[in-house]
């Protein structure tokens, strides 16, 4: 069993946990994943490392609700234990000999972008951060990313916080300016990562996406990641999760995608109605 040491809400649908997991932390590093069950009886979910402490044994988590698992995560108090973390799994972002990268993360992505960001910060890269959010309400992780960059840019779609607009935006104004990055390190909805990728193309910066928001199984055996790279079939959780932007094929995995929303959004109404009777 796994303790749950600390638990903050980020906001109305985010979470973070701290969990008691010597091993894990001791190893894990940027971009890497766990694999973790709330109980016995409960399905195996990946989530993203959010951050570490070696020295205290500790692991980050920060996951969103949005089905059964998740919710029942999220039912859990600081104190109580999980049955299952398992990692780190997965590719480490590679982040050597790197001195000028632009992270754009979206969403709770940004959980997966800011390990990356302070490993890079910590290593005297300079790095320049875009976050973007659809409201204030849903922002997260403000303070830490502004701690690891240089240059830290907040956007939202109804221009209640921050900028006014997508992430793109920023991305392009700094590329037509001028700014020279290395790379170009993009995590959050696919959606997003897609038009990430279109916008640093015809600069021909080298740009990373990851590919974790596809993953269900983390050990390659389902197939749920699978995705097409360079027009070669690669599985997110154990080829990546991170890949050249520019040969996904972000249409195939966002259709793929798809195809589970009916079966977790029963699940997820299923799980509820649980909680209601056990709270009754």
């Amino acid at each position: 069993m796994y303790k749950i040491v600390e638990k903050k809400i980020l906001n109305p649908t985010v979470t973070m946990m701290r969990i008691e997991a010597p091993l894990v932390a001791k190893k894990a590093e940027p971009g890497q994943f766990v694999i973790l069950r709330v109980d016995a009886d409960g399905e195996r979910i990946p989530l993203t490392v959010a951050g570490y402490d070696r020295e205290k044994g500790l692991v980050d988590i920060i996951f969103q609700i949005v089905g059964a698992t998740t919710a029942k995560l999220n039912m859990k108090k600081e104190g109580d234990s999980i049955q299952d973390f398992v990692g780190p799994l997965g590719k480490p972002t590679q982040v050597e000999g790197l001195k000028s990268v632009c992270i754009v993360g979206g969403g709770v992505g940004c959980a997966i972008a800011l390990p990356v960001a302070r490993k890079l910060h910590e290593l005297g890269c300079r790095v320049h951060s875009i976050i973007g959010f659809r409201s204030k309400e849903l922002l997260i992780l403000e303070e830490e990313f502004a701690a690891v960059s240089d240059k830290l840019t907040v956007m939202t779609d109804d221009g209640s916080y921050g900028r006014k607009g997508v992430v793109t935006e920023p991305l392009k104004e700094a590329l037509e300016a001028g700014e020279v990055y290395d790379e170009i390190i993009t995590i959050g909805p696919l959606i997003m990562m897609k038009f990430v990728v279109a916008t640093a193309k015809p600069f021909g910066v080298k740009t990373t996406v990851s590919m974790n928001p596809i993953m269900i199984d983390g050990t390659g055996m389902c197939g749920g990641c699978r995705l097409t790279v360079g027009g070669k079939t690669k599985f997110a959780c154990v080829d990546g999760p991170d890949f050249d932007g520019y040969e996904v094929d972000f249409d195939e995995a966002m259709e793929r995608g798809r195809m589970y929303g009916d079966f977790e959004k029963h699940a997820y109404e299923e799980a509820c109605n649980l909680f209601k009777k056990e709270a009754e």
